[in-house]
């Protein structure tokens, strides 16, 4: 069996293997559940439920009809030998290295948006709207997606010129300074993205709220934080749903509230639910992250520097003849086969994580009920899928399982009571 074919039929293997994580997950959904828990009592009865369930269940038809079906579209353009076609065409348009890389990258950048728009139109102006969520107009939605554009061909540019300048200036060691650039590159978008692309999208205002200002700075200060502005964005433009975050480093931090969940939380819920988001900032998650993912980043960019020079990328594809941009290509798409069997790790790293933010939430704000009430009513908001099939949230959950976190949330108050 030639290395082609085993190429290929890993690639059909991970597809299957998302078709079959996502469809247990769906059928999942329609057995009988247990009772809720108390805590879900007024906010979560049958009906809702039941609302919830025929949400998720469209969201993840969708979601599972967009990715499988664009995983097959790349996995017939890299092996029916159009990729070859495409890069041999591509080449004959200039003779200009660099602008030949351009061209490659951007022009399956924009087929990929291409592919994006009837999935993203559908999702909002029908799905989101037939439950309650959709708020934006089209005229809106039209403006985001030029603006999305326009700061992504910028920033993508910026990436690809860059990295493929250092490839062709520094051929024996451009894996390094590959990744020096975009160490600097991400750690200026940190900075940058609060104050410039952030307000783009969303109106950000100071908190009108002015009680809830002072709370937020009290709990910053018991947190041992600082933050340079509270304020409120107009997601309500846009959606339903809500979301709070804090964001930038340095001087440029911020604590953001979407006015969205301003209208769905007390001020005791939003300060817990706060408090969590500090939690990953105090006990050092953020920091983490970064870390861990520009030592992931090194490892790729070394591991590419070394299969290229290794010459084995047109045998594993059978493809006689590939340019460097088609053989990049060829090493990000085989960077996102394995990066499904490293998505449990990931998983599990987070879901560690999001526990101990709520461990440091729980502590800085005197218990755990605020954020469990604050938690249910998002779900019940936001219509959250409370019963995901446990292989499938093992694999894929960032966070852990609502009830899970409620549970723990519940037990920990019982337990202190008897002491």
């Amino acid at each position: 069996m030639s290395v082609s074919l085993l190429v290929l039929g890993l690639a059909l293997a991970v597809v299957i293997g998302r078709l079959l994580l996502d469809g247990l997950n769906l059928s999942y959904q329609r057995r009988p559940k247990p009772a809720l828990p108390a805590a879900f009592a007024g906010r979560f009865d049958e009906k809702r439920l039941q609302e919830g369930n025929r949400y998720n269940q469209a969201r993840g038809h969708l979601g599972l009809l967009e990715d499988a079906g664009g995983s097959l579209v790349t996995i017939a353009f890299i092996f029916s030998g159009l990729l070859s076609w495409y890069d041999q065409w591509v080449v004959s348009l200039t003779s200009h290295g660099l602008i030949q890389g351009l061209l490659f990258f951007l022009l399956l950048g924009a087929v990929q948006v291409l592919w994006g728009v009837p999935f993203s139109l559908y999702r909002n102006f029908v799905l989101e709207a037939r439950f309650g969520f959709n708020r934006m107009s089209l005229s809106l939605w039209c403006s985001d997606l030029i603006k999305s554009l326009l700061i992504g061909a910028v920033l993508f540019s910026v990436l690809v010129g860059g990295s493929l300048w250092l490839i062709e200036t520094f051929p024996h060691s451009w894996w390094l300074w590959v990744w020096v650039f975009w160490a600097c590159l991400s750690l200026f978008l940190l900075y940058v993205s609060p104050v410039l692309i952030e307000p783009f999208f969303f109106k950000m205002t100071p908190l009108q709220d002015r009680e809830l200002e002072t709370q937020v700075g009290q709990l910053l200060k018991r947190a041992g934080l600082e933050a340079g502005t509270v304020l409120q964005v107009d997601a309500s433009r846009r959606s339903g749903h809500s979301n709070a975050y804090f964001t930038g480093i340095g001087r440029v931090k911020r604590v953001v509230f979407f006015d969205t969940l301003l209208n769905q939380l007390n001020h005791t819920e939003l300060l817990a639910v706060l408090a969590h988001e500090l939690g990953h900032w105090q006990r050092g998650h953020i920091r983490q992250r970064l870390i861990k993912g520009q030592v992931a980043v090194l490892f790729c960019c070394y591991a590419a520097f070394w299969l290229l020079q290794q010459q084995v990328l047109s045998h594993w594809f059978g493809i006689a003849a590939l340019s460097l941009y088609g053989q990049i290509f060829l090493l990000a798409w085989l960077g996102g086969l394995i990066g499904f069997f490293w998505s449990p790790i990931s998983s599990w790293w987070s879901r560690r994580q999001e526990w101990d933010a709520d461990r440091f939430a729980r502590n800085l704000v005197g218990g755990g009920d605020a954020l469990a009430t604050g938690l249910v009513k998002l779900a019940s908001e936001n219509l959250s899928q409370l019963y995901p099939h446990p292989l499938y949230a093992w694999f894929y959950y960032s966070h852990p399982p609502l009830l899970e976190r409620v549970a723990a949330l519940e037990s920990h108050r019982k337990g202190s009571s008897k002491k």
